[in-house]
């Protein structure tokens, strides 16, 4: 193992702490406790600078869809820098770029044909939100600026997604923001404050906010309405029925743009190439990142449908946005041979003939008293954490420090599992294995949540 390493365990630990800042960690606890070190993935499972293993229920961050240690993706990658390592798309294209946008446009629903490239999906996001102001703007409707999203959403960290975010938490030290962006409900159905007992009244409710949201600001300032098609933030949180058609119908009574955020969504995670097949919608526009190369070179897309390129295709008009590692060749050839590993091992529809059996894994912790929900789809599930069944109570912010960041994150890891315990809302356990896991992996998740909900609950 340490032969695989420019530095000793040791070395590395010490020049962790002194110049390695990581992203939202705490790094005040790890002063005086070993940075967790990932140094080699094999298929479902990733190991440490100890040589443990751990299976990686995240998929590194919803990401890894093919899971670790691909070859081809690395031979993908390697074979293309050799070649051209890297041109912009500005005012240029390459052969990668135009191959995968063609790829994209095949399996993207309706008429979404357009792609413009970025390196993530805040950038996507970001892009969407840009690309709907120019749009009207060019339109001769620049009063339509303002976005609706939902509340406890997560869309991005740049200053226009994170606006569009609805968690209070982390926008607050950012303020102000970006002004114009409207929440709106969304759609936890485990708590729902209206309908708790009829799932299709309560999304034809949560629906209808949204459009009395767009009444409110006035139909003709309302630009875009932003929607993940299973909420992550939150715990997975999925759509009722015919919520996503209702909100269609909304989008175009208005005029207003809808935009489907399936930076997590997408690529396999749901069962199909795009979510929003699963939920028979088609949107306006599209996000994505992550599973587009599972995690092997970064690369995201905003995908578009036709009508919204058509302005900039007219005289001089050009949509005065760029990134320039967007589109790079080394990401879109990786993505190219991802997406074909997607269709020669037929990873959509593996997700969709085992997700009833990783539900019921997960359904069947529902006797322990600590859970209170299990929700989800494909291979992105939440389990959301209560102190009492009956009455849904939840763990006030000093119980959920105690249970979430000084037990379960830690017991979670040293017991093996990779996952998230969070309470951005609600707190949650989320789960999204890499789409190659099968019914073993299923067990061991199942039985490292039983271990450590049930000393959980004993510590409560």
């Amino acid at each position: 193992m340490g032969e695989a390493l420019s530095m000793t365990n040791d070395e590395l630990q010490a020049a962790a702490h002194r110049h390695l800042w990581m992203h939202f960690t705490r790094m005040g606890p790890l002063e005086h406790h070993e940075v967790p070190v990932i140094v080699r993935g094999d298929g479902p499972y990733v190991y440490d600078s100890h040589g443990k293993r751990y299976l990686d229920g995240l998929s590194g961050l919803f990401t890894v869809q093919a899971g670790h240690g691909r070859q081809e993706l690395a031979e993908a990658a390697a074979k293309q820098a050799g070649e051209l390592a890297y041109f912009p798309l500005w005012s240029y294209a390459h052969p990668r770029s135009i191959e995968l946008a063609e790829h994209l446009a095949e399996l993207a629903p309706g008429d979404l044909n357009r792609i413009f490239f970025t390196t993530g999906g805040s950038e996507a996001v970001e892009s969407a939100w840009k690309l709907a102001r120019q749009y009207f703007r060019t339109c001769g409707e620049p009063e339509r600026y303002k976005v609706i999203s939902r509340e406890t959403a997560y869309h991005g960290t740049t200053m226009g997604a994170l606006s569009i975010t609805g968690i209070p938490s982390m926008r607050t030290p950012f303020e102000p923001l970006v002004p114009g962006a409207v929440k709106v409900p969304n759609t936890n159905f485990y708590r729902a404050p209206l309908h708790d007992n009829d799932e299709l009244s309560f999304g034809h409710w949560a629906a209808d906010e949204i459009e009395r949201a767009i009444l409110r600001e006035g139909p003709d300032t309302v630009a875009a309405v932003f929607l993940e098609p299973v909420q992550n933030s939150g715990g997975c949180f999925t759509p009722p029925p015919g919520y996503f058609q209702r909100v269609r119908e909304i989008c175009d009574r208005h005029g207003v743009l809808m935009v489907s955020d399936e930076v997590i969504c997408a690529f396999g995670r749901l069962g199909h190439y795009f979510a929003s097949d699963r939920y028979d919608y088609v949107p306006d526009m599209i996000t994505c990142a992550k599973g587009l190369t599972s995690g092997y070179s970064p690369l995201g897309a905003l995908i578009v449908r036709d009508f919204l390129v058509e302005p900039f295709l007219q005289g001089n008009q050009t949509f005065l946005h760029g990134i320039t590692f967007a589109g790079h060749p080394v990401s879109c050839a990786v993505g190219l041979a991802n997406l074909a590993l997607f269709e020669r091992d037929d990873l959509p529809g593996q997700v969709r003939r085992n997700e009833k059996r990783l539900k019921a894994v997960l359904d069947s912790l529902d006797d322990l008293p600590i859970v209170g929900d299990v929700r989800g789809a494909g291979y992105f599930w939440g389990i959301e954490l209560v102190k009492d069944k009956t009455t849904k109570e939840s763990f006030d912010d000093e119980e959920s420090e105690r249970l979430l960041r000084n037990y379960l994150s830690p017991a979670l890891f040293d017991a093996g599992l990779i996952c998230r315990a969070d309470d951005r809302g609600d707190p949650v356990i989320q789960l999204a294995p890499t789409l190659i896991c099968d019914d073993e992996q299923f067990e061991e998740i199942g039985q490292v949540l039983r271990h450590v909900l049930t000393e959980a609950w004993t510590r409560i």
